[in-house]
C-alpha cells in the first residue's frame, strides 16, 4: 500500500515538473518569437523612410450656403495622395455640410462653427476672411492660404496647382495703386495714408507670415469697419441699373482693398507676387446680356462652357495694370507660365459640363 502511494506521489511530481518545463519552454519560445518579430520590425523601420508631412495648402471657401461645384472640387482633390491640403468653408451661420448638402466626402463637416452673415460691399466680407485664416492657422502644416468663392473652378490638376503655388516663397496678391475709383475715404488719414491705398482681387494666396498679419491686425481693419462702407442704393435703382459714375453708388468695397492696403501699410509688397491666380472677366463692353453688366464679373453659363473657353483662359500669360502702366508677365520656377490656376464665375451646369468634357485638370 505504501509503495502504491509513493508511486502515485512520484507520478504527480513528474507531471508537475513536465508542466513546468513545458510552460518554461513555451515562454522561451515566445520570447524568441517576439525578439525575431521585433528585429524584423526594427529592420523594416530602418529601411523604410519615416513619414514626413509635407507643407499643406489651406483651401478657404467663402460660400452663401452649400458649394454648388463640390463635385468639380471632389475630382480635383482626388489627385492628392499625400495629404497636402486642408479645407475650410465659411457659409451662413447654422449651415452644415453633411450627406444631405454635399455629395463630396471632402467637404463633410468642413463648415466653420463661428461663421457670420456676410453682406456684399461691407466689412463683414473681410471679417469672414479673417475667421477662415484664424482656423486654418491652427494647423501648423498649413503654409499657403488660398481664398476661393463658391463659383470658382480649378483649371489644372492638383499636382500642377500645388507645385505652382509652393514653388515661390511669396504671396500671390493682385495689388495696384487705386487712382481712379475715388474709394479712398480721407477720414482714414493718418492711420491709412493715401499713398498706401491699394486695390485688387480678394482671391489671394497668402504665405503663413502674411496670414498671421491679417489675423492679428488691429489697426487697418477697424478703419475699414468705420470708413469703408457701402452706400445705400437710391430708390428705384433697378430702373437705372447702369449709372455713369458708379462711385455715387458705392464709396468702398472692402474686400477689394483690405489685404492689399494692409500689406502695403506693413511694407511687405516686396514679399508679394502682385497678381491673382484666379481669373475673372470684367471687360463687359462686348456683352449684349444686360444681366451681365454692372458691378460683378461675367457669370459663365451652360452655353458658354467649352474647352475653347478654358484654353483661352489658360493661354493668358501677362496682365496689364493701367493705373501703374505696369505689365506683369507670369512665371513659375523662373520660366514663362500661365497666369491663372482658377477661374470664376461658373454656374453648376457650366462647371459640370466642363468636368464631363474633361476640359479641367489637364496640364499643357
Amino acid at each position: 500500500m505504501k509503495r502504491r502511494v509513493s508511486t502515485h506521489k512520484s507520478n504527480q511530481r513528474w507531471k508537475r515538473r513536465f508542466i513546468i518545463l513545458l510552460f518554461f519552454g513555451f515562454c522561451c519560445g515566445s520570447l524568441v518569437l517576439l525578439e525575431t518579430q521585433y528585429c524584423k520590425i526594427k529592420m523594416f523601420a530602418l529601411l523604410s523612410p519615416p513619414f514626413v508631412q509635407k507643407p499643406k495648402i489651406a483651401f478657404l471657401f467663402i460660400a452663401r450656403n452649400r458649394l454648388p461645384l463640390d463635385m468639380v472640387w471632389d475630382a480635383f482633390f482626388q489627385g492628392d495622395t499625400e495629404e497636402k491640403f486642408s479645407i475650410f468653408v465659411h457659409s451662413r451661420p447654422g449651415f452644415l455640410f453633411n450627406k444631405a448638402t454635399t455629395r463630396s466626402a471632402y467637404f463633410l463637416n468642413r463648415q466653420l462653427n463661428d461663421s457670420i452673415q456676410i453682406e456684399w460691399g461691407e466689412a463683414s466680407m473681410i471679417q469672414a476672411e479673417r475667421i477662415l485664416l484664424k482656423h486654418a492657422l491652427s494647423d501648423p502644416f498649413n503654409e499657403r492660404f488660398l481664398f476661393l468663392s463658391d463659383s470658382c473652378i480649378p483649371l489644372y490638376n492638383f499636382s500642377y496647382t500645388y507645385d505652382y503655388i509652393m514653388s515661390t516663397s511669396t504671396s500671390f496678391v493682385d495689388s495696384f495703386a487705386d487712382t481712379k475709383e475715388g474709394r479712398y475715404n480721407p477720414k482714414m488719414h493718418p492711420v491709412i495714408p493715401v499713398y498706401n491705398w491699394r486695390k485688387g482681387s480678394q482671391w489671394v494666396v497668402l504665405i503663413r507670415k502674411h496670414a498671421e498679419i491679417v489675423v492679428n491686425d488691429d489697426t487697418v481693419f477697424p478703419m475699414f469697419q468705420l470708413h469703408c462702407q457701402r452706400k445705400s442704393l437710391p430708390e428705384f435703382w433697378r430702373d437705372h441699373p447702369f449709372p455713369v459714375d458708379t462711385s455715387k453708388e458705392h464709396n468702398c468695397i472692402p474686400d477689394e482693398h483690405y489685404v492689399q492696403t494692409l500689406l502695403a501699410q506693413e511694407g511687405l509688397e516686396g514679399e508679394m507676387t502682385r497678381r491673382s491666380l484666379t481669373h475673372s472677366l470684367w471687360d463687359l463692353s462686348s456683352s449684349k446680356d444686360r444681366q451681365r453688366k454692372g458691378w460683378h464679373p461675367v457669370t459663365y453659363k451652360l452655353a458658354d462652357a467649352s474647352p475653347m473657353l478654358i484654353q483661352s483662359i489658360k493661354d493668358i500669360d501677362n496682365i496689364y495694370y493701367e493705373t501703374e502702366y505696369r505689365r506683369e508677365w507670369c512665371t513659375s520656377k523662373g520660366k514663362p507660365s500661365p497666369c491663372f490656376l482658377f477661374a470664376r464665375k461658373f454656374t453648376r451646369p457650366a462647371a459640370l459640363r466642363l468636368l464631363n468634357m474633361s476640359a479641367l485638370g489637364a496640364v499643357q
